[in-house]
């Protein structure tokens, strides 16, 4: 029977309330690059507290990790950021990609993001890397990588910049984006066990959204007792706290538990 076909005391206009929907807590903007494998599965698995809500928009990028490819980035964030709940609440931006944070800048970026979101919160990866290292008191930390040594070189100068020691470095050296993502566990351990076995490393930072290592961070701390932290673990940390959400979670490590 069709719809026009009712009879009048059929068809029934409810009344109804509304609530706080899903993001009753903080809801949190990602831009996600094209070609990123990993950063919301890992993000899905980290932000599960009640009342937290994480919304993704994507924007085109090149697989190839170079500076000058990275640059390029910056036109596309701005656009990309305006797909996020046009004209709704949201708490805190945060833009996926560790690299080109460095390269354009976080400033930059940060003015990028304000140009579709007028004075809301920001983080990078870097940004946020930088500040789990402060608040975990980490003065030496060691990188793990999958960059090209220019990359690699720029980075650790870009930390010790900002007050943290950089005492080592190891890197895949791969420039696919695409493939990065597909770096598997037991390389993954290999590496960061390697450097955080020297006394001169405080700490190990894994940079790269792509790269799949926050589930693996409890049971890599676990022998050594210091922390590891990777670009899509601390992104993830410092957007719940800057969105005022400080829940205390051990159960993802010495970061979150923090």
């Amino acid at each position: 029977m069709s719809t026009t076909s009712l009879q009048q005391d059929a068809y029934t206009k409810l009344d109804f309330a509304l609530d706080d929907g899903i993001a009753s807590r903080a809801a949190i903007g990602l831009i996600v690059l094209a070609t990123d494998h990993t950063i919301e599965h890992e993000w899905r698995q980290l932000l599960r507290q009640d009342g937290v809500a994480f919304y993704e928009s994507r924007l085109q990028n090149s697989p190839d990790i170079t500076p000058a490819r990275l640059a390029e980035i910056e036109s596309c964030i701005a656009p990309a950021v305006e797909l996020l709940l046009p004209g709704e609440r949201l708490d805190v931006v945060a833009f996926g990609c560790t690299s080109a944070s460095m390269v354009i800048g976080e400033e930059p970026v940060f003015a990028r993001i304000r140009e579709a979101r007028p004075r809301i919160a920001c983080t990078t990866p870097i940004t946020a890397a930088v500040a789990a290292l402060d608040a975990l008191q980490v003065r030496r930390v060691a990188l793990l990588t999958p960059y090209i040594r220019s990359i690699n070189d720029f980075m650790r100068d870009y930390i010790e910049a900002r007050g943290v020691a950089v005492t080592r470095i190891a890197s895949f050296e791969h420039a696919d984006d695409n493939e990065v993502a597909r770096i598997d566990a037991a390389s993954l351990c290999a590496g960061i066990e390697q450097l955080a076995c020297h006394s001169d490393v405080d700490a190990v930072f894994v940079s790269c959204t792509s790269l799949r290592v926050a589930a693996l961070i409890p049971e890599l701390e676990a022998p050594t007792g210091k922390p590891v932290i990777s670009s899509n673990f601390a992104m993830a940390w410092h957007a719940l706290r800057l969105a005022g959400v400080c829940d205390s979670e051990p159960q993802f490590g010495q970061l979150f538990a923090l």
